[in-house]
Order: C-alpha cells, then sequence, then structure tokens
C-alpha cells in the first residue's frame, strides 16, 4: 500500500513536522487522508487551499530558517556542546555571545561551518556556526547576535537560550529500591464535612492514614487544575480551563490562614451553607455544581471578612505570579457575568485579551478580581502546607500531582494563550486497543512554532506551577511532547495527523523545572508509542508507565514482574480502567456494550478479555501467589503481590482496588452517556464510602 498524497504536500508536510502516515496498533501501515493533512497544515498557518499554492508554501517552509539570524529558542543540555547557526548577509562578520540569567556574558566561539551562500527573497545571504559553551549554568538566558550589517530582522537578532540537565537525578528516596504509594481522584474521597467532593483536608488525612498505617511513600493524585468558575463546572479533571492554576474547589475551608478570626455572624452564615452541603456527600453521584455554588458562597463571605487583612501576603504571592495571575482571574470574573464559553457567548470586543473591553472590565471589578486572585493564594498555601503535611508523616515524596495534557478550548488558558494554541485542530488519539473508533479529547494544541517564538515561556511556567509544592509529576499522555494528534475540526478522530514537536526543548524544560524542585518524573507512556521514545526518556530520568494489564511477553503470556522495565511507575490499574475488581468482573466490558462503543460483537470481546483474565489468573498461580479456584478478591491480592516483584522503583496501589471498588471512573470516548469523574468511592457493594469509612475514623 502507498500514499496516492500529491508529492509537494508530503514535501511541507514534513517540513511542518506534520507525519503523513503511522503504524496503528494492530500494526497495520496507515496513511493520513489528504483532507485532514491539509486542515493540518492550515492549522499550522500554511496555505494550501489549492495544488497551485502548495509550493509556494513549501519554498517559504524550507527557506524560513535562512530568514531568521538567529532561531527562536536554542536548547542545550549541559555537559555538551550544541551548535547553533546564524545567518547574515553574505559577507557581513558576526559574534555570538550567551547573556546569561544573571547578566553576565559569555562569547559564544565560531566553529568551522562550510554552506554554500543561499539567496532568499533577492538577498544573498550566509551561514555561520557557532557553539554554545558545553559549562554554561543551568537556566534561561539569552543570546544576541552582533554583526557588521543590520540584522535580517531586528528581533531575530535574539534567542533564547535555555540550559537543562543532560538528565535527572532521581530523589534519594529512590535510590535504595522500590517505594509503594497510594493513587487515588481526590474529588472521590468524601467525608462527613466535604461539600460533595473531597478536599485538600480530606486529601490530608488519606494521605496521613497511608503513610502511618500502609508505610506509603506517596500520593498520586487526579490534576487539580482550575475548572470554571460558575456552573457548569467541567468534571473532568483531565479537560481543565487552566493548567497553570489550581482549582478552588479543592480548598479546605477549615485551614483558610485567619480562619480562626471570622467573626461571629460569618461564621453561621459559613455553618449554614455547609450544613446544606452534607447531604451530597452520600450521595451516589457528586454534583460538582451544587457543591461548588455552597462552598463559593461560603468562599466569598471568609474573603469578605479577612480579605484586608491579607493584602500584603496576597500582593506577594501576585507579584510572583505576574500578569498571568491576572488574567486568570479576570477571565473568572467575564465567566461570572457571560458564562465559561468565551468564543462562543462572550460579546467579540471582550474575547481578545489585550483589548480595552477587557483592560476596562478590570478597572470595573477591582474587588471581584481580587476574589479570583485570593483563592488562588490560598490554594497554593493549602498545597503547600499538604506536602508538608505527608512528609512530615512519614512519606518520602508525598504528592505527585498530575498533569493534564490539554485544556478546555473555550477556557481561561485558551483565551490568554491563544497566540500559541492552534485553532481549527483538537487533540486526540488514533485507535487502540480499548478505544477503537479512536478519541478526540476537544482541546486545543500548542503550535510548535509559536512556542518556540516565545521561548517555550508558557509551558515552562505551566510546569512550574504542576511541581510547586511536591514530590513529583505524573505527565499525562507524555507522548506529546514528542507528537500530538491533532483532529481537524468536523472530523472524527480517525481522520487526523500527528505533528511533532521538539522533543529535545519540551523535555529538557521539564527535566529542568524537577531538577529545581527536586521532584521525579514519571511520563504516562502508553498507546502508541514510537520505541525509540522509552529509550530517550529512560536516558533523561525519566520514569516510565507499566499496568499489569497491558504487559505482555512475545509468547503471549503476562510479562514475568522481573522483567519490567525499573526506571518506571507500575500499577496494577490506572483511571481509565475499572479498578481491578471490576475488571475482573468485565465491568469494562458491560459499560462499552451498553454504550455502543464495541467495534467487535459482545461475544467475541468478552471472549478475549476472559482469556486476558485466564491467563494473568495462570500466571499468578504458576507463580505461587494464587491458589487454585481463589476468588476475585484473591486475585486483586495477588496482582499486588505480583506487583511488590518488579524491580519498578515505584509501585502505585490504587484505593480503589484498596476498598474492592468495581465502578469505572471513567470510559474515554464517552461525555454525557456515563458520569465519567463522578463517581465517589464505593466499596464492593457499590454503596459510597466516606473518609472515615476507610481509616477507621468514627
Amino acid at each position: 500500500m502507498t500514499s496516492a498524497l500529491p508529492p509537494h504536500l508530503v514535501e511541507l508536510a514534513r517540513a511542518k513536522g506534520v507525519g503523513t502516515d503511522y503504524w496503528d496498533w494492530q500494526g497495520q501501515h496507515t496513511f493520513i487522508p489528504e483532507g485532514a493533512l491539509r486542515e493540518v497544515l492550515t492549522a499550522l498557518g500554511e496555505d494550501v487551499s489549492s495544488d497551485e499554492s502548495i509550493p509556494a508554501a513549501l519554498h517559504r517552509a524550507q527557506t524560513q530558517p535562512w530568514r531568521r539570524t538567529l532561531p527562536a529558542t536554542v536548547v542545550s543540555r549541559q555537559g555538551y556542546g550544541h551548535r547553533v547557526l546564524t545567518h547574515v548577509a553574505h559577507g557581513s562578520a558576526v559574534e555570538i555571545v550567551a547573556v546569561l540569567d544573571d547578566g553576565t556574558e559569555r562569547a559564544l566561539p565560531q566553529v568551522d561551518h562550510l554552506v554554500a551562500p543561499q539567496e532568499v527573497d533577492g538577498t544573498l545571504l550566509g551561514e555561520a556556526a557557532f557553539e554554545v559553551p558545553a559549562d554554561l549554568p543551568l537556566g534561561y538566558h539569552r543570546l544576541v547576535a552582533r554583526t557588521e550589517a543590520p540584522p535580517l530582522l531586528p528581533e531575530t537578532a535574539q534567542a533564547h537560550l535555555i540550559v537543562v540537565p543532560n538528565a535527572l537525578t532521581l530523589p534519594d528516596a529512590l535510590t535504595h529500591g522500590p517505594i509503594e504509594g497510594l493513587m487515588t481522584q481526590i474529588y472521590q474521597v468524601r467525608s462527613r464535612d466535604s461539600w460533595g467532593f473531597g478536599d485538600l483536608g480530606d486529601l490530608r488525612r488519606i494521605g496521613e492514614w497511608a503513610a502511618r498505617d500502609r508505610g506509603f511513600d506517596f500520593l498520586l493524585v487526579n490534576p487539580l487544575h482550575a475548572a470554571e468558575p460558575v456552573p457548569h463546572v467541567e468534571p473532568s479533571p483531565y479537560l481543565p480551563t487552566s493548567r497553570r492554576f489550581g482549582n478552588p474547589l479543592y480548598i479546605d475551608l477549615e485551614t483558610i490562614p485567619g480562619i480562626e478570626r471570622l467573626d461571629a455572624q460569618s461564621r453561621i452564615r459559613v455553618a449554614g451553607l455547609a450544613g446544606q452541603a452534607r447531604p451530597l456527600n452520600t450521595a451516589d453521584t457528586i454534583d460538582r455544581d451544587a457543591g461548588w455554588t455552597l462552598k463559593r458562597e461560603a468562599l466569598e463571605v471568609i474573603y469578605a471578612a479577612l480579605a484586608a487583612s491579607q493584602e500584603d501576603e496576597v500582593a506577594a504571592y501576585a507579584a510572583r505570579e505576574g500578569q498571568a495571575l491576572t488574567d486568570f482571574a479576570t477571565w473568572c470574573s467575564l465567566a461570572q457575568d457571560y458564562g465559561p464559553l468565551w468564543d462562543t457567548d462572550w460579546p467579540e470586543p471582550l474575547r481578545d485579551v489585550t483589548s480595552e473591553a477587557v483592560v476596562a472590565h478590570r478597572a470595573d471589578h477591582p474587588e471581584r478580581i481580587g476574589f479570583y486572585i485570593w483563592l488562588q493564594w490560598v490554594l497554593d498555601g493549602q498545597l503547600g502546607s499538604v506536602q508538608r503535611g505527608l512528609v512530615g508523616a512519614g512519606m518520602s515524596l508525598g504528592v505527585i500531582h498530575d498533569l493534564a495534557v490539554g485544556i478546555h478550548p473555550e477556557g481561561a488558558d485558551a483565551w490568554a494563550l491563544t497566540d500559541v494554541l492552534a485553532k481549527g485542530v483538537t487533540v486526540g488519539a488514533p485507535a487502540d486497543q480499548f478505544n477503537q473508533l479512536g478519541q478526540n479529547w476537544s482541546q486545543p494544541p500548542w503550535r510548535p512554532d509559536r512556542l518556540a517564538e516565545a521561548g517555550y515561556a508558557p509551558f515552562r511556567d505551566m510546569v512550574r506551577s504542576v511541581l510547586r509544592d511536591s514530590g513529583g509529576v505524573r505527565v499525562d499522555h507524555i507522548i506529546g511532547l514528542f507528537r500530538l494528534w491533532w483532529v481537524p475540526e468536523g472530523h472524527i478522530a480517525a481522520d487526523g495527523a500527528y505533528v511533532h514537536y521538539d522533543h529535545e526543548a519540551m523535555v529538557g524544560i521539564l527535566a529542568l523545572e524537577a531538577h529545581r524542585a527536586q521532584a521525579v518524573v514519571i511520563g504516562e507512556d502508553l498507546g502508541v508509542v514510537e520505541p525509540w521514545v522509552r529509550d530517550y526518556l529512560r536516558e533523561r530520568g525519566i520514569l516510565g508507565t507499566s499496568i499489569v494489564w497491558f504487559e505482555w511477553a512475545e509468547d503471549g503470556r503476562p510479562r514475568p514482574p522481573e522483567t519490567y522495565r525499573e526506571l518506571c511507575l507500575a500499577t496494577v490499574t490506572t483511571h481509565d480502567l475499572p479498578p481491578t475488581a471490576g475488571y475482573l468482573a468485565l465491568e469494562h466490558v458491560a459499560l462499552r456494550e451498553r454504550l455502543g462503543l464495541l467495534t467487535r460483537s459482545v461475544e467475541e470481546e468478552r471472549a478475549a478479555e476472559l482469556a486476558v483474565v485466564h491467563s494473568v489468573r495462570e500466571a499468578l498461580m504458576a507463580a505461587g501467589l494464587l491458589a487454585e479456584g481463589g476468588d476475585d478478591a484473591a486475585v486483586v491480592e495477588a496482582l499486588h503481590a505480583w506487583l511488590r516483584r518488579t524491580p519498578s522503583l515505584l509501585h502505585g496501589i490504587a484505593l480503589t482496588d484498596l476498598v474492592g471498588d468495581v465502578r469505572v471512573i471513567n470510559q474515554p470516548g464517552t461525555d454525557e452517556e456515563y458520569p465519567n469523574w463522578r463517581v465517589p468511592i464505593a466499596g464492593p457493594d457499590r454503596r459510597p464510602l466516606l473518609v472515615e469509612d476507610i481509616v477507621g475514623d468514627h
């Protein structure tokens, strides 16, 4: 099978880092439909509206590096030289200096580089090469080109220079062998005094119990990114309005700074709202809208009473976070007036973050915007307090956060960062074993070229924020730092194309921020992955992910535990699968049949999954971990014993498995067809459990 795509279109796609084919999960060589490819290239700023426009677009793409004095961003590994190419008028002398973040300068030595000059747009240009010194300090610096002739464009005479670690050093906790930790979705774990969903107070109680009674060393949680400030609150933690800022829904009212100074009238109002929220804690489905409406009102009461006494601390926090925080708070204020869908429902002048109308709104609503800034200050402080509390309780790593792969297409980040996001496409994934129709996550992707122009600052700031006050981060779909599946709007998920990113830059910045935070990085590297990618991540000191149900040897049997990767988080299950008891009962097959998500008959699907379960049971018995005829509870216990035999440095135990839950948390490929992300934790009888039931605190 060969591609029927026009050759010039294929060349343009390659020049822009867009794949024209790929190998699917069944090993089939698959070519990208021409229409989808054209729309992806359009989203990258190319004119491919006709066959006649493609050669001109190809010429521009191929000569683009020559049109710049310096590349937009240069990423260099510390300890290794990095060659930088510069372009100037042919025959002109040029020198390059690195201006370090402390203001000092280092000259870059020029190295031999014989390339014929090239005429671009009527100007003869030459190319010279310089070497970034291997001993530059880690950090964010600048390159400046100084030439006797004017630069090709004034803004291209400078470049962002980012010096990153060659590889992350493992935290001390991981140098003595594997450690175990708990995995949970915070909102699932409610207590008697919650507001309908788990919060940071509940997280602290669960974490301290995990450290004290189970000897766990880390607590891996769902993304805590910001959601909408007004109903409808998006239930998926993987479709946030912002990845830079957090979700005030998780604030623990009992530990808000200064809460002990709350006046009597305010206390009464907050207590009344809490009383209205308590019935939500035993509901079979989590109602974020109802709980957040009550909790938000309580937070407004507390803010009105305490804000004046906290001005200096909040101002210092706001100064640290800069314009991004102001923009986020402004978006929240606008969403309160016009709803959270800015690109659909807002007046046209307000859709531009820099517009006069936005500036005027900010000036007219200082108190409201101040409230949203205060919420982030409270949340930031509580996250740090929880981390310190869990380490104090005995955890060596503490909280490991989760970084979602993308953002809501009409959320705060999409509004504020529109210049670095692609339009007309969304992120998704081609078909795989568990999502045989492919996936469309409805999230706008980064534009690789615009990220480079911005020095990767939006990506850096997001990573830095997630890593603050944590023991590590799990990067959801870390393959997205290498390539993302772009789906043109209006197309099915299968009609997409892979767009490649500068993984040296993306992974390097991730490693730099993790190094500064002294944190571990876990890459969720499941699904369709090019083999070299896992090797690359391992070499950079980034852990992978192994899930027992996905680990198979070449002979078709479960992979022996001793052959698992060492640099890895190994788990039995994940949030996109049922809890293990539910998996053994084929809960996922029954659900996908009910929702019409199967691409083969239910009999075939059930038989295939039963064969998988049978193979696993046989392996557990052969290993001496399971007695013949053992029930599902015994299999769950044996699977975790199997996990402990792996050399993987992190062993993750799902709280759902500890309590015998069976219900699916999330069914990929669905929206309202199933209550994704709204299922509270429950026991084997499907009845919701509270924190008090789990930790024995009645």
